[in-house]
């Protein structure tokens, strides 16, 4: 193995050591802190092993979790865009994709090309894969707030049919199981509270 490919190996993973400091809008479960998004990328690739089964039989685990370990990679440059926030989401994706060509550049062109490929697929979210993964990513979230007693639904004021528009659809398209699960969830806190 030739050092330089090392060394370019290692230098990205230093680089990305630092989504550890990118802080997210959802907290932990109990509550106590807001989750990084190195957390959160680690959470959301445990959930799609675990409810592997909820994916469609065309979808391959190994490739959403790749996409759930580097999706967030990208908040290094751009930051942290919470799901209720408000923000320009056409400035973002362009900030997100310079991001994704700075961060996975800095690999041996191979793996460069591998992961950037991942990345974009996981943006468009356009195969089944890629859906899957969404979903994942969107259905951490709203666990973690049910958990913690309304986290980031209480932060932004969000109502339940807020959650079904910006939440709920990327759940129901690659994992419908779970949203019929989780919704009614939902639906009861927010009456709740």
């Amino acid at each position: 193995m030739p050092a330089d490919r090392i060394d370019k190996q290692v230098a990205f993973l230093t680089e990305v050591d630092r989504l550890k400091s990118i802080e997210r809008a959802t907290t932990l479960g109990d509550g106590t802190r807001f989750e990084n998004s190195a957390e959160h990328s680690w959470h959301v690739a445990l959930y799609a092993l675990i409810l592997a089964e909820q994916a469609r039989p065309d979808v391959e685990i190994s490739r959403v979790i790749k996409m759930l370990l580097i999706h967030d990679l990208v908040e290094i440059d751009a930051g942290d865009a919470p799901i209720f926030g408000q923000y320009d989401a056409e400035k973002l994706a362009d900030e997100e994709a310079k991001a994704a060509r700075r961060i996975f550049g800095l690999l041996p062109a191979d793996q460069a090309s591998e992961l950037l490929d991942l990345w974009n697929e996981f943006e468009a979210a356009a195969t089944p894969d890629a859906q899957f993964a969404k979903s994942m990513d969107r259905f951490q979230p709203p666990n973690q707030n049910l958990a913690s007693g309304g986290g980031s639904w209480k932060d932004y004021g969000v109502d339940l049919n807020r959650i079904e528009a910006r939440v709920g659809a990327k759940i129901a398209r690659g994992a419908p199981g779970l949203w019929a699960w989780l919704k009614p969830k939902i639906k009861r806190f927010m009456a709740e509270n």
